[in-house]
């Protein structure tokens, strides 16, 4: 029987979320401070190697899902390279698909279909090179590809029915995202904050949505669109949160481990594994943190308790 982390709170962690770069070409508000640029310095980046071993050992303690990200981890040189060394490691879900081709599934930033709104949410980023980016892509054969757009009142709350439409037209899954007061941007996030109870309750006045399952290990709850294989996703850490059912943590770009991506418990790897750690310490520093792990972060009761940046924690 594979070992297994289990938290205070009887929750099984099975995932890991990998930020291999604080970087990322677009500056979209709900993630980074328009004038941020206090970007951790590559040297301080975990190399492949130690993000290897990190990996190594959730999986030898029973974790069976990674996901690298960002910022955007595409900035990161050489991001094929990890994915063989990871596709490698043994027990590690996907691992032959890693192994062979890097990355199988995908998800895509899209807060808009417009290119003028889609320019001033990132800062200046190009539509037409994101939407050739996912043809690209699913001629290539990635699949799925998950379309994640952050719902923002005032903002792009106007173009839901189109966003799905697209999605249904091109064969992607849909995420929708509630705001999240992380960081500098908290103000701003909660300025456009929107409620997807109310947002699905509307998109199903056009569209018929059925529950339905999504492979992988967010907190999605997903709905199929009738009549299509697309499924529509709703991500509500403020409304609804998924707390109780949590599976995972995240390793940052500079080695932190958080435990809770609305809590500030964290354990930074970095200086251990550069002290030369065991792999055999290293898993039970691992073990020693989910212990720790909060039950549930708390945005709503102390929005002003998160300081680090979304573009920091990994998503």
């Amino acid at each position: 029987m594979r070992p297994t982390l289990i938290d205070p709170f009887l929750r099984k962690i099975e995932y890991l979320r990998v930020s291999v770069t604080d970087r990322c070409d677009l500056r979209c508000n709900y993630c980074l401070p328009k004038h941020w640029d206090e970007f951790n310095e590559p040297d301080d980046w975990l190399t492949f190697a130690e993000i290897e071993r990190v990996v190594a050992a959730f999986v030898q303690l029973g974790v069976s899902r990674v996901r690298l990200t960002g910022g955007e981890p595409l900035a990161r040189r050489e991001l094929p390279v990890l994915a063989q060394q990871l596709g490698r490691l043994p027990n590690l879900g996907h691992a032959a698909a890693l192994h062979q081709a890097g990355v199988t599934r995908l998800n895509v930033s899209l807060d808009s279909l417009r290119a003028d709104r889609f320019a001033e949410i990132t800062g200046g980023g190009k539509l037409s090179k994101v939407l050739k980016g996912l043809e690209v892509a699913s001629a290539a054969g990635f699949a799925p590809i998950k379309i994640n757009t952050v719902a923002m009142r005032g903002v792009n709350d106007d173009e839901f029915e189109d966003m799905v439409q697209f999605c249904t037209e091109h064969g992607y899954a849909l995420r929708l995202i509630e705001t999240m007061p992380v960081g500098d941007t908290g103000r701003a996030a909660s300025d456009t904050y929107l409620d997807l109870q109310g947002v699905r309750e509307s998109l199903q006045k056009t569209f018929e949505l059925v529950p339905a399952a999504m492979p992988g290990g967010g907190p999605a709850r997903y709905y199929q669109v009738a009549g299509t294989e697309t499924r529509v996703g709703f991500i509500t850490p403020m409304s609804q949160h998924f707390c109780d059912t949590c599976n995972r943590v995240r390793l940052s770009a500079d080695g932190t481990l958080y435990l809770c991506l609305g809590q500030e418990d964290s354990v930074a790897l970095r200086p251990l594994l550069r002290a030369g750690i065991s792999d055999e310490a290293l898993r039970t520093t691992i073990e020693d943190a989910i212990a720790r792990k909060p039950e549930r972060h708390e945005f709503k009761q102390k929005p002003e308790k998160i300081i680090r940046f979304m573009s920091l924690t990994g998503g």
